[in-house]
């Protein structure tokens, strides 16, 4: 059983691509003599960041979180008396913007959300796989001795 539940969220590919590009075009105008191209090389890392969240069980606590090369930055803080765990399916939409151009992607995903003091919700999972899904809010729920709310179909149930 995992200690820490870590959710990351993905980037889109075209993200990556749009980073490199703008990496490659400030070495070129840096090797070239032109200044500007730092720019572009500092603009280049904001499209390699991934933010997420991250809890530790066993001493209850969690954070939000922003990656940036391997490293996270965050402030932990105390996980609040949750009420229950809820599993539900939404379609998840990025945007990519450079310069002109622009591009929405979307997946379907399954989220977990710790629900606290009604209807505050801290977002601690997210997957494609409905059966990884429910083993993580199954782990969850175990840890923190709390009910499974499945809104993955049109009528939810607790579990």
């Amino acid at each position: 059983m995992k200690k820490n539940i870590v959710f990351k969220r993905k980037v889109p590919i075209m993200r990556y691509v749009f980073g490199v590009a703008f990496f490659f075009m400030g070495i070129a105008w840096l090797v070239t003599g032109n200044l500007f191209g730092m720019i572009f090389c500092g603009m280049s890392i904001f499209f390699f960041n991934r933010d997420g969240s991250e809890i530790e069980l066993d001493i209850k606590r969690y954070r939000t979180f922003v990656e940036l090369f391997g490293f996270r930055f965050g402030k932990w803080e105390d996980l609040p008396d949750i009420e229950y765990v809820s599993v539900f399916s939404t379609t998840e939409s990025a945007k990519v913007r450079a310069l002109s151009a622009e591009a929405t992607v979307k997946n379907d995903i399954i989220v977990l959300n710790l629900f606290y003091n009604g209807n505050h919700r801290i977002k601690a999972y997210a997957t494609t796989d409905k059966e990884d899904a429910f083993k993580v809010a199954k782990q969850i729920a175990e840890r923190l001795k709390i009910d499974i709310l499945d809104a993955t179909e049109a009528e939810s149930k607790w579990i």
